[in-house]
């Protein structure tokens, strides 16, 4: 595959030097034309793709002993409370626990990870009485992924709403006293669209590094190439990324503050390995970290590739995209300023702002244009909190999280 890196990078080269455009039509012809001839032999006599791409959880998990079982660097009943929902959509993985009467607490996690990166978060806001809900992406973890239909705000949202649905207790209704949502990273965007709409089932939002506001200026050449719907075909960059993923160890870099691109989007949630016994992430499993478990997600998962490419063309990541979604959270919560605190309490979330946590080193999601985009989106309705860590830092601050989550909902009883 190096003669496919060597003409990115020389296309990049081209975009930027004017002079070089005639070589950039004739690399890029090339290109296509031998990615379109693999392609070509990669699906040739293939089967028709199913439209649900099963987990492991049926692929794997029933071949194997109870002894090996736990062994799995992501054992299925990592957490308490597990279900799995059955969905038009493909199987959901469910978990739930903490006191039945508690504040309830729904987390959304990120591109990569399967929801393992938020159970330290969980587990601290569980042992202080909180009801938690977390789940797996569709493609991640146990859950299964719908190939024909694109991983964007709409089908993450409908999760969203089968999860709730799905669970013993009302989430949402007369009673429920409604729930936070925290989402990180990916889960961010998600949580961010879902409260512009659905603000009324909320108690209270709370984004960890949220995509949704990243400039367009921020992602490099190379990924716009990669993730192009017209230049390479869909066989052949579901290859490659497989490929790139299962060719090497997953280790963050340091982009300096120049622009990223899909690599840095795969694994900046993962903690440096230095990092990774830091916090705890099961109770059952004190051993389980991110990275183990998303280098076991990617040689397991039939969805995982698919999913992040989809999740990479039609996520709510940009801003270019998303800044809508986020305007008219912002407008409802400066409308909200005008209710009655009695108003406030039954129509909108109860602080009347949103909690953004950033990370300091973040080389994703930059801390400096967050708190200015998201201050202006959502017309100055938010409060910020800053750790002195990485794009990881949903994983590796659990405990500090969950008291900063704490700590705001006291705000604003």
């Amino acid at each position: 595959m190096a003669w496919f890196y060597q003409a990115t990078d020389f296309l990049t080269d081209s975009l930027v030097n004017q002079q070089t455009r005639i070589s950039l039509l004739v690399v890029t012809g090339a290109s296509f034309a031998l990615g379109l001839l693999i392609s070509l032999c990669l699906s040739s006599g293939s089967p028709r793709q199913d439209k649900i791409l099963a987990s492991p959880l049926t692929m794997l998990v029933p071949s194997l002993s109870d002894a090996e079982k736990k062994a799995l660097p992501l054992p299925p009943d990592v957490f308490p409370g597990s279900r799995d929902v059955a969905t038009p959509y493909g199987s959901i993985r469910v978990y739930e626990w903490g006191p039945e009467d508690g504040t309830k607490v729904l987390f959304v996690h990120g591109i990569t990870t399967p929801c393992l990166a938020l159970g330290g978060i969980a587990h601290a806001l569980a042992d202080r009485g909180c009801r938690v809900i977390l789940f797996d992406l569709f493609g991640r973890g146990y859950s299964d992924a719908p190939s024909d239909l694109p991983q964007d705000p709409r089908l993450f949202i409908t999760q969203i709403l089968l999860v709730l649905a799905s669970s013993p207790l009302s989430w949402t209704g007369i009673g429920s006293g409604r729930f936070c949502l925290v989402g990180y990273s990916l889960g961010g965007g998600i949580a961010a669209v879902f409260a512009s709409y659905f603000k009324e089932l909320l108690s209270s939002l709370v984004l960890l590094a949220p995509s949704g506001l990243l400039r367009d200026s921020r992602i490099n050449i190379q990924s716009r190439l990669l993730y192009s719907h017209s230049l390479i075909p869909d066989a052949l960059l579901n290859f490659l990324v497989a490929w790139r993923l299962r060719s090497g160890p997953l280790v963050p870099r340091d982009t300096n503050g120049k622009t990223v691109g899909a690599d840095d989007a795969l694994v900046q949630e993962l903690p440096e390995p230095a990092l990774d016994p830091v916090e705890l992430l099961s109770k059952a499993y004190p051993k389980a970290n991110i990275r183990e478990a998303v280098s076991w997600q990617v040689r397991s998962h039939a969805g995982f590739v698919h999913s992040f490419i989809s999740s990479m063309r039609h996520g709510p990541i940009l801003q270019k995209n998303e800044l809508p979604s986020w305007r008219r959270l912002g407008k409802v919560l400066t409308q909200q300023q005008n209710l009655s605190p009695k108003e406030q309490q039954a129509k909108g979330l109860r602080s009347g702002k949103v909690l953004v946590m950033c990370a300091k080193h973040d080389a994703i999601i930059p801390k400096d244009e967050l708190v200015e985009d998201a201050t202006a989106a959502l017309e100055g309705n938010v409060e910020f909190r800053f750790f002195n860590a990485g794009h990881e830092f949903g994983s590796t601050k659990a405990d500090d999280i969950a008291l900063q989550i704490m700590e705001f909902w006291d705000q604003t009883t």
